[in-house]
């Protein structure tokens, strides 16, 4: 989840119970050119592992570049983005947008394969549409390539998050593949991931945007049945990792967005939370608040 599983997100996660680790989306031509802000990419903590790195790119040979380059970290895979439904990645032909050139991701895979010391696995979405959702073909290709892995997110492209998540097809997926099956979209409690254990015969679940907010869904937990006690002391846990990632300035900024998730639930009704976001410094806002 860009922007949002990065290192210290990450590692909270892992210590809740959460069974592998992948990285915010890395950019292949970021790679390439060493851009500033990718080594805040490529970081993570060896008690990730087992940790992937998530790649996107649309050319094959910078693909293989960037792969020459990330070995360095020696992850444990290197999983490649065919999700993304972002207009800025999907309409030049990456993430979701190679989903309309199944025989591209198959030489990609290829050449990952014949490259990496890794496995290589794939995320993908139904297709790039209503009418063209070619996640069989897809699906086959990318296993028939040499990919050790499958997530498969269960809506179009064109979709986004509009509409819910469609499991049958990754029912099928799970049926006409023999490399094992993850299943994502619109798991946001305890109860659907038994349903979606039930209806797929998946063999594991990816959880995003549920969890943010919410890592104690990796411990089969109800936040709502949390104290607010146990959710404050995690918010100040994990500004801490940020402020000790980014430094604090960044770090003021883009803890917000977290922060907002954390306490947006009946523990904190009466809480003015825009407010409290808005603050020049909100972590200090929020110690004023429950010191009163």
């Amino acid at each position: 989840m860009d922007g949002f599983s990065d290192q210290p997100y990450r590692e909270i996660c892992r210590k809740l119970g959460s069974a592998i680790s992948i990285t915010e989306f890395i950019n292949t031509t970021d790679v390439v050119q060493n851009v500033p802000y990718l080594s805040k990419r490529v970081a993570f903590h060896e008690s990730e592992r087992p940790l992937g790195f998530q790649i996107y790119g649309n050319s094959t040979d910078e693909i293989i570049k960037a792969y020459d380059l990330l070995e360095a970290y020696s992850p444990d895979f290197i999983d490649l983005n065919l999700g993304c439904s972002e207009r800025h990645v999907a309409a030049r032909g990456a993430g979701s947008g190679l989903l309309r050139d199944p025989k591209k991701i198959g030489e990609i895979i290829s050449a990952l394969v014949a490259r990496s010391r890794f496995p290589i696995t794939a995320k993908i979405r139904l297709g790039w549409d209503k009418s063209s959702q070619n996640y069989l073909e897809v699906a086959k290709t990318i296993e028939g390539n040499g990919a050790s892995m499958i997530a498969v997110h269960g809506r179009t492209r064109d979709q986004r998050w509009r509409d819910p998540a469609n499991w049958e097809p990754i029912a099928k997926i799970k049926n006409s593949l023999s490399i094992p099956v993850i299943g994502n979209g619109d798991v946001s409690n305890l109860e659907d991931i038994q349903r979606m254990f039930s209806q797929t015969g998946c063999d594991a679940i990816m959880i995003g945007r549920a969890a943010i907010g919410n890592p104690w869904i990796f411990s089969q937990l109800k936040k709502m049945d949390l104290h607010r006690n146990v959710i404050l002391e995690m918010v100040k846990n994990h500004w801490q990792g940020v402020e000790s990632f980014y430094g604090r300035e960044r770090a003021l900024v883009l803890f917000r967005k977290h922060l907002k998730a954390y306490l947006s639930t009946t523990q904190f009704f009466g809480l003015d939370l825009k407010k409290l976001i808005s603050a020049p410094d909100p972590i200090n806002e929020l110690n004023l608040y429950f010191t009163k």
